[in-house]
């Protein structure tokens, strides 16, 4: 990596997050985790040089690879460019994603940019048809928020949104000493899999979200009062009963499972 960027002067962007993952070891663990086949759909959100990429095209049956600055496509365009089922895109992958569409039967299988991973794993997991498997790696920091548990200091908004549909199905650590350049924090691969069976219907999954970010949006604000300006408070305080949930409870202190059926209950 260090002699391609040489030759050709190029310096790396840190507001895109170019960070590239270049051990091997690591490399090979999140295909391990991805459990690629070939006829698996893959989508790769930052490329970079194409290491991830090379692995891939060679275990997939197709890849559709996305990246935004022009140089690094160029390059990947010429290297690549013998692999018939690899489809590189230049473009915002943030801004791909919201153009509606659908991943159902696809995996994502990433070294994310830091600085948009939990806005695309979001995007991603939001869509209308979501990705079957999503393999990414994160800072560490990040993967752990998505697997905190109820009534911890990193609970929140990101793992609620992400774990409605999808179940972690386990993280390792990656030494930053893996990445060229190397980032001034740890990373983590995380690996998430669709839910066979849905916590809520379709329909109230925009409520669940709504609740979600309202119930953290003071975060040490009882949760009553900020669910007060979206529902009628008796209707608020009848749910809470239902779910045996104290009065002066606080949304880190309600679990994902709770707040799925109160979206049943405040939203229907």
């Amino acid at each position: 990596m260090k002699q391609v960027l040489a030759e050709r002067g190029w310096k790396l962007t840190k507001s895109l997050g170019q960070n590239f993952l270049h051990d091997h070891n690591q490399l090979r663990r999140m295909i391990a985790a991805a459990q690629l086949g070939p006829g698996d759909k893959v989508l790769e959100i930052g490329p970079g040089l194409g290491p991830l990429t090379e692995l891939l095209i060679a275990q997939a049956g197709e890849v559709l690879a996305i990246e935004k600055d022009q140089r690094l496509f160029d390059f990947l365009a010429q290297k690549l460019a013998g692999a018939p089922n690899l489809k590189l895109l230049r473009a915002d992958a943030v801004e791909h994603l919201k153009t509606g569409r659908r991943w159902g039967g696809w995996k994502l299988v990433a070294n994310l940019p830091y600085a948009v991973a939990s806005t695309l794993l979001v995007e991603l997991a939001e869509a209308e048809a979501p990705p079957d498997r999503m393999v990414a790696t994160l800072q560490l920091e990040v993967a752990q928020r998505l697997d905190a548990p109820t009534g911890s200091g990193q609970y929140g908004v990101f793992g609620l949104l992400l774990r409605l549909r999808y179940q972690l199905r386990g993280w390792f650590k990656i030494p930053a000493s893996c990445f060229f350049p190397a980032p001034d924090v740890d990373s983590a691969c995380v690996t998430l899999e669709r839910r066979t069976e849905p916590l809520l219907p379709a329909a109230l999954e925009a409520p669940f979200t709504r609740i979600v970010k309202r119930g953290f949006s003071q975060r040490r604000k009882m949760m009553r009062k900020l669910l007060k300006e979206d529902f009628p408070e008796d209707r608020v305080l009848t749910a809470f009963q239902r779910l045996g949930l104290s009065p002066q409870i606080r949304a880190e202190e309600v679990s994902l499972e709770q707040f799925a059926r109160l979206t049943q209950m405040l939203a229907q």
